[in-house]
């Protein structure tokens, strides 16, 4: 695909902190595997004030996976097991989930914490911790491969949580896994809103792997023609 015509997918990124001050990270599988399935990967920062203009910049988005939600921003006690996330990331990220409801149309991908946050933001509970309700939950840790059976296909999958939706809110479950955790969510009044458990960034079976990314990329670039579209017929 002609560069020029790659449509933009922007990546919501982790936050470290030393004593050199605060960076954005990210894995470089992400911005490989978008890169292999037709797109170009961006990072978006954690500028709550931005999050509307950054959406502008982008045919898609990826809610990338990263630490633990923190549970007492929503008044609940946080799980002695849980780490939360940077505080800065947390805002940042309800802050494009809210921002995104003025772009219905945007496609987006929620990827393990990412489904989470899309989850939670569309009324879902959180499971803290796996381990409290399945005694083999450490199965979805450790870059393990478990099997899952969804709308994408069913195969083995990599995962690395021990968080987990114990609904899916206003959103609709198009997968789980064989000990039964939702694995796969979506929003059924919009085009392509949906979220995976699993990594499909490092899950080796096409269809849960790149195939994932590729339909996001699919219908961010379908988006982008769409849009060209109507602004030339507009000239």
């Amino acid at each position: 695909m002609p560069d020029g015509l790659r449509p933009i997918i922007g990546i919501t990124a982790n936050m470290d902190e030393d004593s050199d001050g605060a960076r954005y990270v990210l894995r470089r599988n992400y911005a490989a595997m978008v890169v292999d399935a037709g797109g170009a990967p961006i990072i978006l920062p954690h500028e709550p004030t931005l999050a509307a203009l950054s959406l502008r910049c982008c045919d898609g988005v990826i809610l990338s996976g990263g630490a633990d939600i923190d549970v007492r921003e929503f008044g609940r006690d946080l799980h002695p097991c849980a780490v939360p996330m940077h505080p800065c990331r947390q805002r940042g990220e309800f802050e494009l989930l809210e921002a995104l409801g003025e772009s219905p149309d945007l496609p987006v991908l929620g990827i393990c914490l990412g489904m989470q946050l899309l989850g939670m933001h569309a009324g879902a509970t959180l499971v803290q911790h796996l381990d409290d309700a399945k005694p083999d939950a450490e199965r979805h840790r450790g870059d393990r491969a478990h099997r899952v059976d969804s709308e994408f296909g069913a195969g083995a999958v990599t995962s690395s949580h021990h968080q987990a939706l114990a609904d899916a809110g206003s959103f609709e479950v198009i997968g789980r896994s064989d000990d039964g955790v939702i694995e796969a969510i979506r929003d059924p009044s919009r085009p392509f809103v949906v979220g995976v458990q699993w990594h499909p960034e490092r899950t080796a079976d096409e269809r849960l792997g790149i195939g994932v990314i590729r339909a996001l990329v699919e219908a961010a670039k379908q988006r982008a023609d769409r849009l060209r579209a109507r602004a030339a017929g507009s000239v």
